[in-house]
């Protein structure tokens, strides 16, 4: 079920309709399980079993290892969690690429080896559930947290709709002691979760949709070599296209949490305002680099072990999040530009800065610019189906060969190059503000008609209800 379809809010409102009505706070939780299954269950029903599975055996052993005190059998239980969820992401996000490559292996050393074609469905959702599970059993185990009692609460907390599918990547610490206690919004609270929630489609909609995919479909599936210009021009629609849609995904969660009553963190600070690349990642999918940080790198030793220790545990988690992205090899150089683009920052870090140069507002603006620029290198590999086309759009990106032929209309150059501008900017004003602190400045009338506007917009642009990007991931 997408969030943008009618079919969502005729759920939506059921759902906001039962959640309000006067009933104990137990059956309105089971309601609202219920209605994160029947939400799962549109793509795929089976796949629900898969949900079952995760929430009653990490809620088994996380209770267990909490009631155990002996080193190895926490140890066990904890395995236990480990093997099922990262065994059940490994099969159905890995298996057809690590059967391909071992195919290939076996090809070097002239053993010719032909498996049958696996037919296997990606369960939407499973790389953000998975993580979600896994950081309550490392929590417990770590005794950073203590278990869920009740079932009911961890299981709503797994199968709570409107983060299930796209993130954000929750903590049970941040959800399930909300739902200690029955919750009801506030009247400028469901406000506030129902303008989110325009803003977040508004988004993918009538920004990824309506404008940048296009362009960004046109570029990268052309077969022959672009100009510069289009090739920057596609690679920029991307850049914004891949932002707006999953932008759009977590605002409209967040705001349809609030309309219910819950509050979910942030998962976007205006990420096309970052100075450098740490500070890309503490505003770009928030829930997933913190994730990273404190059950990967840190675990690794993060940067306590000395600088070579520190680049090799920068390049192995920023791999493994390009992996954790899709399977395939142009996340993992994906990936592994991004773990070198942190090393190489860190080096010059240590040796240029503490100049006062790098505090003013015109350097601030050239490196906000230059890591604008070098993430946009990063998304070719990101989008691109293969390396020979990912190839062929740096080669023309980067002016080593300028001969290619032009495929995008003025009216769609304009379109991006209008649309990007005024993304980064609206993004470097609201680097250092949130968007509350903002709209509580702004008079009533202005938001009521901003928000019209973006409503009708919503309303009219055609071909608005295709899947949001990160579903199949």
């Amino acid at each position: 079920m997408l969030f943008n379809s009618l079919t969502f809010i005729v759920f939506f409102v059921w759902v906001l309709a039962v959640h309000y009505a006067p009933l104990p706070w137990t059956a309105r939780k089971v309601h609202l399980l219920l209605a994160g299954y029947v939400f799962y269950a549109a793509w795929n029903p089976p796949f629900v079993i898969l949900l079952w599975l995760s929430t009653v055996v990490d809620w088994l052993m996380a209770r267990r290892m909490a009631q155990t005190e002996a080193p190895g059998p926490r140890r066990a239980m904890l395995v236990v969690s480990l093997v099922l969820n990262l065994g059940m992401l490994s099969y159905f996000k890995y298996g057809a690429f690590l059967l391909e490559n071992f195919t290939a292996m076996m090809g070097m050393f002239g053993i010719t080896y032909k498996a049958l074609t696996p037919s296997i469905i990606l369960p939407v959702g499973i790389s953000f559930y998975t993580f979600e599970t896994l950081s309550y059993t490392l929590d417990v185990y770590l005794r950073r947290a203590k278990p869920t009692p009740k079932l009911l609460d961890f299981a709503l907390f797994v199968g709570f709709f409107p983060h299930l599918v796209a993130g954000p990547i929750v903590r049970p610490t941040d959800l399930v002691p909300q739902f200690a206690t029955p919750r009801r919004a506030t009247g400028s609270m469901f406000g506030w979760g129902m303008l989110l929630v325009t803003i977040g489609l508004f988004e993918k909609v009538v920004l990824a949709d309506g404008i940048l995919a296009p362009v960004s479909d046109d570029v990268f599936k052309a077969a022959n070599l672009l100009a510069p210009l289009d090739a920057w021009t596609g690679v920029l629609a991307f850049s914004g296209q891949i932002f707006c849609d999953f932008a759009g995904y977590t605002t409209t969660a967040i705001g349809a949490s609030l309309a219910l009553g819950f509050s979910i963190l942030d998962n976007f600070r205006y990420p096309y305002a970052a100075i450098g690349f740490s500070d890309f990642w503490q505003r770009w999918h928030i829930s997933l680099s913190t994730w990273l940080r404190d059950y990967l790198y840190i675990p690794l030793g993060g940067n306590r072990k000395g600088p070579s220790r520190t680049y090799v545990n920068l390049m192995i988690t920023m791999l493994l999040g390009g992996i954790w992205h899709g399977a395939s090899w142009t996340f993992v150089v994906w990936g592994g530009l991004h773990g070198l683009y942190l090393s190489i920052e860190r080096v010059l870090r240590d040796a240029f800065g503490n100049r006062d140069i790098w505090r003013t507002t015109s350097a601030r603006i050239a490196m906000a610019l230059v890591t604008y620029a070098l993430v946009n290198i990063t998304w070719v590999f990101f989008r691109a189906r293969d390396f020979t086309a990912a190839s062929r759009l740096l080669k023309s990106m980067l002016f080593i060969d300028g001969s290619g032929t032009t495929i995008l209309s003025s009216y769609k150059l304009l379109s991006v190059l209008a649309t990007i501008g005024a993304l980064v900017l609206t993004h470097w004003f609201m680097r250092d503000r949130t968007l509350h602190g903002v709209a509580a400045r702004v008079p009533a009338p202005v938001i009521g008609m901003a928000w019209g506007m973006m409503l009708f917009l919503v309303t009219i642009t055609q071909g608005g209800s295709s899947a949001f990007i990160y579903f199949q991931f």
